[in-house]
Parts: C-alpha cells; sequence; structure tokens
C-alpha cells in the first residue's frame, strides 16, 4: 500500500481543500498568492513606493583634538641614498667590491620618505658608531598635500 502525502506535501487552497502537490494548478497558486498579498496590506499598497521620514540636518562633527589613538600606528619610514637602472645582465655580473653608480652627486642631501611619500631631505651623521641622518629639510605639509594630487 502506498503512503500518503506528508504534511510538507500538502498546499492549502483558498477553499480550505489540502491538495498534494501534483494536484495544485496555476489557478490554486494565483488565488493564495493575491491571499498572501491582502493579508499583509492590499495589492494597492505593494504598487506605492516606500515613504521615509525627512532625515533631520545636523553639524559637522568634529574631529577630536586628542590624537593620541593613533600614535602607535607603525609607518614605513625609508631613506633613500639614490636609485639607479641596470639590465639583468649587468646584474648577475656584481659581485663583493663592485660598484653601482647612483643618480645622486656625493654630499648631495638624502631623501626621506614615510610611507613612500617625501617628507623631509636630511645628511648622514655618525653616532656612537651608527649610521643616522640629520633633517636638514622638512617639506611643509602645504607642498605634502600639493604633491598628492
Amino acid at each position: 500500500m502506498a503512503p500518503g502525502p506528508s504534511d510538507d506535501d500538502l498546499f492549502n487552497t483558498t477553499d480550505g481543500s489540502d491538495k498534494g502537490l501534483e494536484d495544485i494548478s496555476w489557478d490554486d497558486l494565483s488565488a493564495e498568492t493575491d491571499k498572501r498579498k491582502t493579508d499583509v496590506g492590499g495589492t494597492d499598497d505593494a504598487k506605492k513606493p516606500a515613504e521615509f521620514s525627512e532625515l533631520k540636518k545636523t553639524g559637522v562633527v568634529a574631529a577630536p583634538s586628542n590624537l593620541d589613538f593613533i600614535l602607535d600606528i607603525p609607518l614605513e619610514v625609508t631613506v633613500e641614498l639614490g636609485r639607479t637602472t641596470m639590465p639583468i645582465y649587468d646584474l648577475l655580473q656584481l659581485g663583493r667590491g663592485s660598484i653601482i653608480e647612483l643618480n645622486k652627486m656625493a654630499g648631495e642631501p638624502l631623501e626621506i620618505l614615510v610611507n613612500q611619500k617625501l617628507i623631509a631631505k636630511g645628511e648622514v651623521v655618525v653616532v656612537n658608531e651608527k649610521f643616522g641622518i640629520r633633517l636638514t629639510d622638512v617639506i611643509s605639509p602645504k607642498e605634502r598635500i600639493e604633491k598628492l594630487g
């Protein structure tokens, strides 16, 4: 004996009778859809655009004057001695004692970059047997902003 339809296979029609999935007609689906639209506000409401209340205008929010919360963000600081371009063949010929000619002259200021943006120029110094950089020219914030755009 074949089992009857399960509750998942039953469809409640508008006339209250239960039908199996294979017995459902398009008319039954259409009637059920119309009934559900009416239950949630009617078919006319579904065609109206959504209405929203007007947004209140607020003033500009000022940035906090205390910037301590960003002081521990790490930044990449690079001191650039100079640059050059060379073919792969010449690069492969390099060895101990090789000299690479750079695009800057001796004594010319070094560039100090923060996150690959020029912020200052300086010169090499030796302090306690360690190399350092003495800043000789700091780029103004206005000049830095101009270089961005």
